[in-house]
């Protein structure tokens, strides 16, 4: 790739998270200004094996302290393969994609996290490998009951997560890997060509929760942008075209004997002098 090509392409990439500045036609209308059927406010369920999460989280130790878990928020790489429990995942995915209330009749869902238009695009699936209760295998979160799905097993759960992830190998270690899809038209209906900049905004409201969440309750975590779409949108059954994968986070249990471990991943730091 050349230098002109180069520069051609971060205008581009540019241009699309500033979208919402650009121009567009006097007379252009968004589906909803159009009138047309809004779509359904989360997915429905994949299959028949909804499984109820515990909502009374009082037995976690939870840390509420927030300005400690602020500081000592931070990515971990490296975790001890031990199980979370049932509560603690649910306590993940409520802080995440929980749905607090339902505005109007269907119009929108208010939820643990700030969505643009409370359009919240996203949906969550788990590749899970050590939760207590749960089989190892790939889930789906039901967001408007609090249920998770379980889709299926997989022979070699831990190859397709490195996978998924672009070949990064210590995330087979995390307890359970969240892989979050945008479902485009469900922002697209409101804000049509100018939708997808506020996904990647609201992408990283919903990752921050689960990095602190996550913290408050003694876990880690880290965020991977790295993720091979096809890879994981295949394994979920994902078309790539109306829903696809963008993001993932692996999470589990870490501990302070593993911060030399966690400090490998930065020796480059300091052999190159930076």
């Amino acid at each position: 790739m050349d230098a002109e090509e180069i520069r051609t392409r971060i205008g581009a990439g540019r241009a699309f998270i500033t979208n919402f500045s650009r121009p567009v036609d006097e007379d252009y209308k968004t589906d909803q200004e159009l009138k047309k059927p809004q779509p359904p406010l989360a997915k429905a369920a994949m299959g028949n094996q909804a499984i109820d999460l515990p909502h009374d989280f009082s037995a976690l130790e939870i840390d509420n302290d927030f300005l400690r878990v602020i500081n000592s928020r931070k990515s971990h790489r490296v975790y001890t393969d031990e199980p979370i429990t049932l509560t603690q995942l649910s306590c993940l995915l409520w802080c995440t994609q929980g749905v607090k209330s339902v505005r109007g009749k269907s119009y929108a869902t208010l939820r643990t996290v700030p969505g643009g238009g409370a359009r919240h695009p996203f949906e969550c699936y788990m590749a899970v490998r050590r939760v207590e209760g749960l089989e190892p295998g790939l889930y789906h979160y039901l967001p408007m009951t609090h249920q998770i799905e379980r889709l299926g097993g997989m022979d070699d759960l831990e190859g397709m997560i490195v996978r998924s992830l672009s070949g990064q190998r210590w995330g087979e270690k995390a307890s359970v890997v969240f892989y979050y899809s945008c479902v485009f038209y469900r922002a697209e209906w409101r804000y049509g060509v100018f939708a997808h900049p506020t996904v990647l905004i609201d992408s990283g409201h919903v990752t921050e929760n689960l990095y602190l969440a996550a913290t408050a309750i003694g876990l880690g975590g880290c965020a991977v942008a790295a993720v091979d779409t096809p890879a994981a949108d295949h394994a979920f059954g994902l078309d790539g075209v109306e829903e696809s994968i963008f993001y993932a986070m692996p999470v589990g249990t870490v501990a302070p004997e593993n911060q030399e471990a966690e400090d490998a991943f930065y020796a480059f730091v300091k052999e190159q002098g930076l």
